[in-house]
C-alpha cells in the first residue's frame, strides 16, 4: 500500500504529538498525554521511548494509518551536533549521536530516534529539519569574557525560521534579504535571535536558561550568588540545573507550569502573577532591543510569537517598549508540527536537497 502521507512525530515533557499530512492537507492530529506518574517510572527520557512508540502506533492503527502508507516520516530534532539549517536525513551517526546523548539527554531526543525506528520497518528515510542546534552565530557572538567559555546556539530554531520565512512571504519578500529580530516565547524557555540575510548570527541559548527567564527557565542568574549557591553544599549538580531549566521562572514564583493555570492567577488579579508577567515582559522586550545593535541599527521587522502573545496585556507591555524599532508581526500560535510537515512535503517534491549528518 501507497501514498504520499507524511507522518510527523513530536514528543514533548509530558506528552506525544503524532500527525498525517497528505501532502500539505493534515488529515489526522493527536496529541497523546503521558501522566507525570507513568513518565516517573523511568530513569531518564531515553527509557520512554518503547511506551511513546506503542502509544503512536496504536493511534495509528485506531485511526486507519498504518505505518506502511507512509511515504515520509519527520521527526522532532534533539540534541545532534551543531549543523546549519536545513534538512537532515536519520542516519546510524545521528542514532549514534542521539542515544549516547553526546550534547545532552532530552525528550527531543526521542523524536528522532523514534521517527528512524519507524521508517525502518517499511524501509523508508526519515527526517529532522532545523534542529534545536542550528548553529550560525557570527564570531564576535561566540565570545562569552573568559577563554574557558565560548557561547553556544540552542534555541527553537524551527520555529524561529519557520515564522520569518511565513512573513517574508506574506510581504512578498525573500527571508534571506532581510533583518529581523525574531522572540520565540515557549512553554518552557525563551529565545529572542537576531536573523541576518538568513542566518542567526547571535541568539541566546536558551536550552540552559540563558536570557529572560521563561515558564520553567530561570534566565540569567546573578552570577556570583549562582557560584557561591553551588559551592554552598546545600544542593547537588542536578538540583541546581533542575533550578535553572525545570523549576525556575514563572514555575518557582507561582508553583505551576500549567499555562491555563497561570492565565487564570492573571484573571484574577494575583499580585504575584502579575509582577511575574510584567518582569517577563520587561526581560523579553530588553533582549529584544539588544537585537537592534546586533543589526547596527537596521531591523526590517520584529517578530512575536508564542501563546504568551494571546494575553492581550503581556503584549500590550512588549509593544509599548519595542514598538519604535521596527513593524512587529505575530504569530502567537506556534505550529513546529506543521513545519516539520512542509518540509516533507518539499523532500517528496525534490524542493530541499537533504543533507548527511556527519
Amino acid at each position: 500500500m501507497t501514498s504520499n502521507h507524511i507522518l510527523v512525530i513530536y514528543p514533548e515533557l509530558h506528552k506525544t504529538k503524532v500527525a498525517v499530512y497528505r501532502n500539505i492537507e493534515p488529515v489526522f492530529l493527536k496529541n497523546i498525554s503521558h501522566s507525570r506518574d507513568e513518565l516517573a517510572k523511568f530513569k531518564n527520557a531515553f527509557e520512554q521511548k518503547d511506551i511513546r512508540m506503542a502509544c503512536i502506533r496504536d493511534e495509528l492503527e485506531r485511526n486507519y494509518f498504518p505505518m506502511d502508507t507512509m511515504k515520509v516520516i519527520m521527526g522532532r530534532s534533539g540534541l545532534v551536533k551543531p549543523v546549519s539549517q536545513g534538512v537532515y536525513r536519520i542516519n546510524d551517526e545521528m542514532v549514534k549521536d542521539l542515544s549516547e546523548g553526546l550534547r545532552g539527554i532530552h525528550v527531543t531526543n526521542l523524536g528522532a530516534l523514534m521517527a528512524h525506528e519507524f521508517a525502518q520497518e517499511v524501509d523508508i528515510d526519515a527526517y529532522i529539519a532545523n534542529p534545536v542546534v542550528v548553529d550560525e552565530l557570527s564570531d564576535v557572538a561566540r565570545i562569552t569574557g573568559h577563554p574557558l567559555f565560548e557561547r553556544k546556539s540552542i534555541f527553537h530554531a524551527l520555529n524561529h525560521k519557520h515564522v520569518a520565512y511565513k512573513y517574508a512571504k506574506a510581504i512578498n519578500r525573500k527571508y534571506e534579504d532581510m533583518n529581523l529580530i525574531v522572540c520565540h516565547v515557549g512553554r518552557g524557555g525563551v529565545s529572542v535571535g537576531a536573523h541576518k540575510n538568513g542566518r542567526v548570527v547571535d541568539v541566546n541559548q536558551a536550552y540552559d536558561g540563558d536570557g529572560p527567564f521563561g515558564v520553567t527557565r530561570s534566565g540569567t542568574l546573578p552570577m556570583g550568588d549562582l557560584v557561591r549557591m553551588c559551592f554552598s553544599g546545600d544542593y547537588s549538580k542536578d538540583e541546581i540545573m533542575d533550578m535553572i531549566t525545570t523549576k525556575g521562572g514563572y514555575t518557582a514564583y507561582l508553583g505551576t507550569d500549567n499555562i491555563p493555570e497561570i492565565n487564570q492567577m492573571l484573571a484574577e488579579g494575583n499580585e504575584t502573577a502579575q509582577q511575574v508577567s510584567y518582569a517577563l515582559s520587561y526581560q523579553v522586550s530588553k533582549e529584544i532591543a539588544s537585537h537592534v545593535a546586533t543589526l547596527e541599527g537596521k531591523v526590517d521587522a520584529v517578530i512575536l510569537t508564542g501563546v504568551i502573545f494571546d494575553s492581550s496585556k503581556f503584549l500590550e507591555n512588549v509593544k509599548a517598549r519595542i514598538g519604535s524599532i521596527a513593524p512587529i508581526a505575530l504569530y502567537p500560535s506556534v505550529n513546529d508540527v506543521e513545519a516539520l510537515a512542509m518540509f516533507g512535503v518539499r523532500v517528496l517534491k525534490s524542493e530541499v536537497k537533504v543533507k548527511e549528518y556527519e
